[in-house]
């Protein structure tokens, strides 16, 4: 009888059939995900040997080593273009000037290893270098020479051959030198390498390549975290690098990402230049307690125990008996996420200890495991049932902030509009709490009135206290609410940071020349008066949609929202939409739709658009309109090139 396992799909949980399971490589290595370093999110092809020496010195004195990083890893580009004439691979005579074998001796001198790179095919993915295609055995060997530890072993320029019949031979000269190397599968999930990859490599790509932004990485969770079935001991879904500390994402985004590639036991590869990063995002890249979970001997991918609403639970088995479980909250505005430990399968007892792996600290539960969330946050638990009785109670608190219009963040304040803030802490221990008093700060010369205030002198398990204000926001460099809750000597504070907009301007404007209030762009920013060329900052092209050029206009890769703060003094907004020119004609990919909301309601829809089409003009009218919200959206097959381009939109104010 085939073992049947539950996965999470979109709103609920669905069974099928499992994949027979694979078996792991005999080698023993990659026990737990590798940790370590990638150049390639940070820096492309721009790498040189200073680099590589340095992020190694960076390991050892920040104390990554010490945290469990043991990598270096060069990525494309670090190869001449040509091979010698015995057919080997060389160094750039440029980049690498010392040779990669001086370069793995120095990190090897340090207590390191060091990683390449090349593709299963004849090219690599940047064209600077020659490919691995039918050059295995000499390439595997001349890594093995070198004293190489790690291979990541892309898909570019592979002439439509089978996937598992390039990755085997590589596999089997891997092997053939009898070196130990890591083998990462980088085939980015076309070929479902979770069903084979076992038998051929230590990890592999379950996804298309990441960026530094907040869609894609919720978009690379929701592929990868189905997967749990096929992660274990040596064998491991690669949901890609970590962008945490390039400067794309916030630092509580930057915290989920770290968070929920530990519980999905992904290798954890640093892709950032550790050179440049904060001392914030440092930290995140150094907490221990997380990265235990990821290192965790069980081998566990943690799996969706419920998503309901943006609100996501997954839960952890650890080897020593503990349980993780991560809270996520994938909306734009606070929620309350938790569940509790007669649903997680725990032991029935009096209480449970939790302890919170971003705060260091330990809290008592008598069962409700629930946090109060920050937009875009994780909170990650560990739970036990030792000592419950010493932590101190868990107490959820947290604001959320009164709805505003249907589709614009909450967070989203205009000068002198009122909104509504809630302070809300639920006592979830076993002992009472007492004398519970919850405020709310708004900056200085913001307007502030109470609405309600509940007093309570005993709290006792799953009871709240709230309160709710009115505020009216004033103009401010740093608008943000401080909600406070203190019981006893203890005193939780937290922040929630806003946005005060500035009203467009009266008159006819382009709307590329007008500062928006909010933006998500899907795959990089959006672009002003250029197309979206990928996710860095001013990689795009001339706007261009089949062959007509443009010189004013937002280019913005679906899916992607962009909100403006018309402040009722608006009329209408026209413009020219279609897909750009900056595409990949040899798949013949990219479409998406155009949407204009005025407010809560849709007032201009373009209908798919693809990469064949013309440009067409599209109108929607403002008047009265608070927000104006633009959309594009996937035409309904991948995000693959959906570069949309918003061309000469004129606002009317």
């Amino acid at each position: 009888m085939k073992r049947l396992v539950a996965l999470a799909v979109g709103l609920a949980f669905v069974t099928v059939p499992a994949a027979p399971a694979a078996q792991a490589l005999p080698d023993k290595l990659a026990l737990t995900p590798p940790m370590g370093f990638n150049n390639w999110n940070a820096t492309g092809c721009a790498i040189d040997e200073k680099l590589i020496k340095d992020t190694a010195d960076i390991f050892v004195t920040q104390g990554l080593k010490d945290a469990g990083y043991q990598y270096v890893n060069i990525d494309d580009c670090w190869a001449a273009p040509q091979r010698d004439a015995n057919g080997r691979l060389t160094h750039h005579p440029e980049r690498f000037p010392s040779g990669i074998k001086a370069i793995a001796d120095y990190v090897h001198s340090k207590g390191l290893k060091l990683g390449i790179y090349t593709s299963a095919g004849t090219q690599t993915c940047a064209k600077t270098m020659p490919g691995a295609l039918d050059h295995e055995e000499i390439d595997a060997q001349t890594f093995a020479d070198w004293g190489v530890d790690y291979l990541k072993y892309d898909n570019c320029n592979n002439e439509n051959r089978p996937a598992l019949e390039r990755y085997t031979k590589m596999r089997d000269a891997l092997k053939k030198t009898g070196r130990d190397i890591v083998y990462s599968i980088c085939e980015w999930g076309q070929n479902k390498p979770w069903e084979w990859g076992a038998d051929v490599g230590h990890l592999w790509r379950t996804t298309g390549d990441i960026n530094d932004t907040w869609p894609k990485v919720v978009e690379i969770l929701k592929k990868n975290a189905p997967l749990a079935q096929y992660a274990k001991p040596g064998a491991w879904n690669d949901p890609d690098m970590l962008e945490v500390g390039n400067g794309g994402m916030t630092e509580t985004e930057y915290r989920s990402h770290f968070s929920l590639w530990a519980m999905m036991a992904a290798p954890l590869l640093i892709g950032a230049d550790l050179r440049k990063i904060s001392p914030a995002n440092m930290d995140i890249l150094r907490n221990k307690e997380i990265i235990a979970l990821d290192q965790d001997r069980l081998g566990v991918q943690a799996r969706v125990m419920s998503q309901v609403d943006g609100k996501w639970v997954f839960v952890k088995p650890l080897a020593n008996g503990d349980t993780a479980v991560a809270l996520f909250n994938e909306n734009d505005t606070a929620a309350k996420v938790g569940t509790s430990a007669s649903a997680l399968g725990l032991p029935r007892r009096p209480g449970y200890t939790v302890r919170d792996l971003w705060q260091h600290k330990d809290f008592q539960t008598a069962g409700e495991i629930s946090a109060m969330v920050p937009a875009h946050g994780t909170v990650v638990y560990r739970v036990s049932g030792k000592n419950w009785w010493n932590a101190q109670p868990l107490v959820s608190a947290g604001l959320e902030l009164g709805t505003n219009v249907p589709g614009i963040p909450a967070r989203i304040t205009p000068v002198g509009r009122a909104f509504e803030a809630t302070v809300t802490a639920t006592n979830h221990a076993v002992v009472p709490v007492i004398n519970p008093r919850v405020r709310l700060t708004a900056p200085p010369g913001w307007r502030v009135e109470v609405i309600s205030k509940q007093q309570k002198w005993v709290l006792r398990t799953g009871e709240s206290i709230s309160g709710r204000w009115r505020i009216w926001p004033a103009a401010t460099d740093t608008p943000e609410l401080t909600s406070n809750v203190e019981f006893g000597d203890v005193s939780m504070t937290s922040k929630t940071e806003l946005i005060v907009p500035k009203e467009v301007p009266s008159g006819t404007s382009t709307l590329s020349d007008v500062p928006s209030a909010w933006e998500s762009g899907g795959y990089g920013p959006v672009e002003r008066d250029m197309s979206n060329g990928g996710w860095q900052p001013g990689d795009g092209k001339p706007l261009t949609i089949n062959g007509n050029v443009y010189a004013k206009g937002l280019g913005a890769h679906a899916p992607t929202q962009m909100v403006f703060y018309l402040g009722g003094k608006c009329s209408g907004l026209t413009s020219i939409v279609g897909i750009d020119d900056d595409r990949n004609d040899a798949n013949k990919v990219g479409s998406a739709a155009f949407e204009i909301w005025a407010d809560g309601t849709k007032v201009a829809d373009s209908g798919v658009r693809t990469w064949r089409d013309d440009p067409i003009s599209i109108s929607g009218g403002l008047t009265g309109a608070t927000y104006l919200r633009l959309v594009v959206t996937d035409g309904g097959d991948t995000y693959s090139y959906d570069r949309g381009d918003w061309a000469n939109p004129t606002l009317t104010c």
